[in-house]
């Protein structure tokens, strides 16, 4: 007969299921009746004289101890996960809210000297121009939901080169990375239907990938599929 495939958990690499074994152990409530955390022991970091015991196949009254802990703990061990990653890859200040640019010199400054890695999505706008006061409102939205991206916003007359912005050309959308023009988006409600909000607004930015992925997303819909954790 031909051997049986191996399971997923044999598949796994050695440090991952260790990491959760231990992630289990710690997470243990001090009420489980002692037969049950002595067994998750045993799992997370055995012992010698534990092998033996932990090689052979699992108990139906083993099984039974610790699968109904099984499903809460993997959900904190994932968002955990999630966190830990978060804050391995986060970088740099956080803005949250847009940034008004008084001048031409501040213009240049924020695409010059802002952190290489952080995005810079800057609306050129005039007040009385059509969708330049709705494209404003969707950014304040948008500032709260990627606050790694600093969203800013200028006057064209502010810019010191009102002639290259007319009426014609507003509301326009710039994105700069380390001081390289990514978008530009000249009259950039076009794009949208009469009336339009921040998700469209977001939908559009993102067919250009020009949006990071919104922190802590996948969190929320574990949450969400199985209500808070606590």
């Amino acid at each position: 007969d031909s051997e049986a495939p191996p399971t997923q958990q044999h598949q796994c690499p050695k440090g991952v299921i260790n990491d959760w074994r231990r992630f289990k152990l710690d997470s243990v409530d001090q009420t489980v009746p002692q037969n049950k955390r002595e067994l998750l022991r045993q799992m997370s970091s055995p012992r010698d004289d534990d092998k033996e015991r932990l090689n052979r196949k699992m108990s139906v009254h083993e099984y039974e101890l610790i699968q109904d802990e099984d499903e809460r703990c993997l959900k904190r061990y994932r968002k955990q996960c999630m966190q830990e990653m978060h804050e391995r890859l986060s970088f740099g200040p956080k803005f949250e809210s847009v940034h008004e640019l008084e001048s031409g010199e501040a213009f240049l400054e924020v695409i010059e000297k802002e952190h290489r890695l952080t995005l810079v999505v800057v609306h050129i706008y005039q007040h009385g121009v059509k969708g330049c006061e709705e494209l404003n409102s969707c950014l304040d939205c948008l500032a709260a939901e990627y606050p790694s991206v600093k969203f800013c916003r200028i006057d064209a007359v502010a810019t010191g080169a009102a002639e290259r912005f007319s009426s014609e050309v507003l509301p326009t959308l710039l994105v700069y990375k380390a001081g390289e023009l990514l978008g530009n988006f000249l009259a950039v409600t076009k794009h949208f239907n009469e009336e339009f909000f921040a998700t469209d607004v977001e939908a559009f930015l993102n067919e250009y990938g020009l949006l990071p992925e919104k922190e802590f997303e996948a969190c929320a819909a574990d949450e969400d599929e199985g209500g808070e954790v606590e």
